[in-house]
């Protein structure tokens, strides 16, 4: 029995791509075509799991082989107990990450699916700030920044999809290694207005953990 291994934005890259093969199955009558897009399918999936077992690979490898709209639906269903979760934090713990901000509005933590989360982040409306929790390289990291909404749809920078973003503007503590005391650098960059929306769409965290990199105090060359 395999142990939960899939993570949010592997599912996404999954369900994205089974939609491609269910299209395809659906709507071409050329066989060449749709064998193409399965073998497009397994080597994308392929290669967002790097490290997989070779139980793992045949799990993941059932998809290519699928036809039907109701086989592929019920093989994504499949894959939910094989859904591994973000680690859940307390309350405690997040307002660890943000010491400096009294009053910190915290999340409903009891009313989060954690297998769905790549990233965990909230508004502040009262204070126009959005916070966001990632864990990298075994640590968690908080970032707090100035949220200031656009009221306009753009490609969201974390998950590339279209969507209802705002300015999202933070201080990173990444800093030049011959700095005065006093330097301080800020980086904006437009991401959706909705986190839970975002983690949704996120089928690739690499941008994400370079963002991150970005504020856990590594001096630039």
């Amino acid at each position: 029995m395999n142990k939960p291994f899939i993570r949010n934005h592997q599912y996404n890259l999954i369900k994205k791509q089974a939609h491609l093969l269910q299209t395809a199955c659906n709507t071409v009558s050329d066989p060449k075509v749709v064998e193409a897009v399965r073998y497009s399918t397994q080597t994308k999936i392929s290669e967002a799991f790097p490290g997989a077992t070779d139980l793992q690979k045949h799990e993941l490898e059932k998809l290519a082989t699928l036809n039907r709209t109701e086989e592929i639906q019920s093989y994504l269903q499949s894959l939910q107990p094989l859904m591994s979760e973000f680690t859940q934090v307390t309350a405690a713990q997040i307002k660890k990450l943000f010491p400096k901000v009294k009053k910190l509005k915290v999340p409903d933590l009891d009313d989060i699916d954690y297998r769905y989360v790549t990233y965990m982040g909230w508004t502040d409306i009262a204070s126009n700030k959005l916070f966001l929790i990632y864990r990298q390289d075994g640590q968690l990291i908080g970032i707090e920044g100035k949220f200031t909404p656009t009221n306009k749809k753009s490609n969201c920078f974390l998950c590339n999809r279209h969507e209802e973003v705002a300015l999202f503007t933070a201080i990173t503590k990444s800093r030049p290694a011959n700095a005065s005391p006093d330097y301080y650098k800020a980086i904006g960059n437009y991401m959706c207005v909705n986190s839970k929306a975002c983690n949704a769409n996120i089928t690739d965290v690499t941008v994400l953990e370079k963002f991150f990199s970005n504020f856990i105090g590594k001096h630039e060359s």
